[in-house]
């Protein structure tokens, strides 16, 4: 179990605890009806992630370069898939998920999660894409 599993459970049950203490088993009943209403806030945060990015190609994004700007480590999943605004193509499977989103340019950002959170990325592009945008100079 990962560390906020562990601390969600510990809390839920704590909230549980208290009220029992303060209020009898009306205090467990209201302890255990915030812990479910929290608990279906986040299912329908993450649901609404997966049906926006669901709408979307799979494997592709606006941008590659300005993703991979927005990248934090220990992002999760559900994050970066709001801000890729699609689902990525699945790389491998084992022993950590890989992800990869690719742009009209030919760039490829490529995502490695392990444990559920973002733990290393890379971005790749195309060795004409990376020519041409060093060639171009500003307008001014």
């Amino acid at each position: 179990m990962n560390r906020d599993a562990v601390l969600s459970w510990t809390l839920g049950v704590a909230a549980v605890a208290v009220g029992y203490v303060q209020w009898g088993w009306q205090g467990v009943v209201f302890a255990t009806t915030i812990v479910v209403f929290w608990m279906l806030l986040q299912f329908s945060r993450a649901l609404r992630a997966m049906r926006e990015a669901a709408a979307a190609p799979v494997g592709s994004v606006p941008s590659a370069v300005m993703l991979h700007a927005k990248l934090r480590a220990g992002m999760r999943l559900t994050q970066l898939l709001r801000l890729a605004g699609s689902l990525g193509r699945r790389v491998t499977h084992e022993p950590q998920e890989v992800y990869e989103w690719a742009d009209a340019s030919g760039a490829c950002l490529r995502a490695e999660f392990d444990g559920g959170r973002l733990a290393r990325w890379d971005l790749r592009r195309l060795p004409e894409a990376v020519a041409s945008a060093q060639t171009q100079t500003p307008a001014g």
